[in-house]
């Protein structure tokens, strides 16, 4: 056989059985696994459907006080005697809650400054970015300690509070892309043809930087994300009994002077989330810059 009837068998081969050969659909799947999706989905999914999953009530006395695992406490139980599992599952979906939300707020705020910002111009470019380098300057959590200390740690004022200082730097962000938009020719002729400011936002300069937000966004969730975990390890974050992974930290990490893993659980899902997420921001970034590489 040649050198060239040999390369077209090959080549048919690995075209054979549909287009996916054992080692293309492990590929796939490796790559898939490497993506962080599988984690993310799993931890998401969990905290969707904590109500109907959680063995037990969320602040629910099992059992003593750091029981060992066993059938009916799969990690064991807390510092209280609450079932780790359930504790868990109920972290997940009260920090991720108010992570999301905080995180839709900043962007709400940030990107419509940001493209205002850019597309007017003039002394509103000058004092909005004048006040966001204000507040860009002082430490994000000194704010937060702050804010959070005057105005109490309620739900409503932790969600508003992250939001709001968050939004600094989705603002940074949004302008800087937006100001590389609003030179291009199609928005010239969109002011000609008359088109208002809503037009140019909705219309010209948000298709053309959703790729830079939505990676900003996933790691923005990252951010907020530890932060929230940061501020509940302070005490001034989600307030017991809800459950966070932040404050589960705290509460049990005594157990570690006696061989105990339980503050580890948190931690590890705190890690997990996060890695995750910031895989996926990752793979993403190299599927939009290069279309069609997996």
């Amino acid at each position: 056989m040649s050198a060239g009837e040999y390369q077209q068998a090959t080549r048919a081969s690995v075209r054979g059985g549909g287009g996916t050969t054992p080692v293309a659909a492990r590929s796939r799947l490796l790559s898939f696994v490497a993506s962080g999706a599988p984690l993310v989905a799993v931890i998401v999914a969990a905290a969707v459907f904590a109500p109907w999953i959680a063995p037990y009530g969320e602040a629910q006395f099992v059992g003593g006080v750091w029981d060992p695992p066993s059938a009916q406490h799969w990690l064991g139980t807390d510092n209280l005697g609450r079932d780790m599992v359930t504790r868990l599952v109920f972290g997940a979906r009260n920090t991720i809650s108010i992570a999301s939300l905080a995180t839709a707020l900043a962007f709400g705020l940030g990107v419509l400054l940001g493209f205002a910002a850019a597309a007017i111009g003039g002394w509103l470019d000058t004092l909005v970015s004048r006040a966001m380098e204000i507040l860009l300057a002082i430490p994000v959590l000194i704010s937060a300690l702050m804010v959070l200390s005057v105005l109490g740690n309620s739900l409503p004022v932790l969600v508003v509070t992250i939001g709001l200082l968050e939004s600094t730097r989705v603002y940074m962000i949004a302008r800087a892309v937006a100001r590389t938009i609003v030179v291009r020719e199609f928005v010239a002729a969109a002011r000609l043809r008359g088109e208002g400011l809503g037009w140019l936002l909705a219309r010209e300069i948000l298709p053309n930087t959703l790729g830079a937000l939505a990676a900003e966004a996933g790691l923005r969730f990252s951010f907020i994300f530890l932060f929230i975990a940061s501020l509940s390890f302070l005490g001034l974050g989600i307030q017991p009994p809800a459950a966070d992974w932040g404050s589960m930290v705290r509460e049990n990490a005594q157990a570690i002077d006696f061989g105990l893993p339980v503050p580890l659980y948190p931690a590890a899902a705190i890690a997990f989330l996060t890695i995750g997420v910031n895989r996926l921001v990752d793979r993403y970034l190299a599927a939009i810059a290069r279309p069609g590489a997996t």
